[in-house]
């Protein structure tokens, strides 16, 4: 069974990645790729250990919790970047504004 502290470590990286966002507008559509396949490999693994922490956790209260915030602050990020990276393909790579 997995201990409490590693849900709440859980939680705290997802809570340092909203608190500590990153400023998508001045990179160039190369380094938003990279920035794309990092949230979105974040967000597969944390959603595996929420998988995880459902099995093993009592506080399921917790669970759920890491689930939504998870969810919401990933969600909010990629749609983000994804936005900014299309927008600067647009401006690099086929010269539209």
């Amino acid at each position: 069974m997995e201990k409490p502290d590693e849900i709440q470590k859980l939680i705290d990286e997802i809570n340092f990645r909203k608190s500590n966002p990153k400023n998508y507008e001045e990179m160039k559509a190369e380094e938003l790729s990279k920035e794309l396949r990092k949230i979105m490999k974040f967000e597969q693994e944390s959603f595996k250990k929420i998988e995880e922490f459902e099995k093993t956790q009592k506080n399921q209260d917790l669970v759920q919790y890491a689930k939504i915030i998870s969810r919401n602050t990933t969600g909010r990020e990629i749609t983000q970047l994804q936005e900014t990276y299309l927008r600067k393909i647009d401006e690099e790579f086929l010269n539209k504004k």
